[in-house]
């Protein structure tokens, strides 16, 4: 998913990703390290979707802080 998709999307459903996300990277992890996987650049992607998703989150946090203040 592209990271204007990502934008787009509510805090439930990001924090939905998220978890899907990280649960998909354990599985992949197993898979490498049971050697039942070979395109280890799955994970990769994986990681970088949860990097986005974290990188969202954070980036709404802070302008809700902001605007308290």
């Amino acid at each position: 998913m592209k990271f204007k998709e990502l934008k787009i999307k509510s805090d439930k459903e990001l924090g939905a990703m998220l978890v899907t996300a990280k649960e998909n990277l354990q599985v992949l992890k197993f898979k490498v390290a049971a050697k039942q996987m070979k395109d280890v650049r799955e994970i990769r992607v994986t990681k970088l979707q949860i990097a986005q998703i974290l990188t969202i989150l954070e980036q709404r946090k802070d302008q809700t802080g902001n605007k308290e203040k």
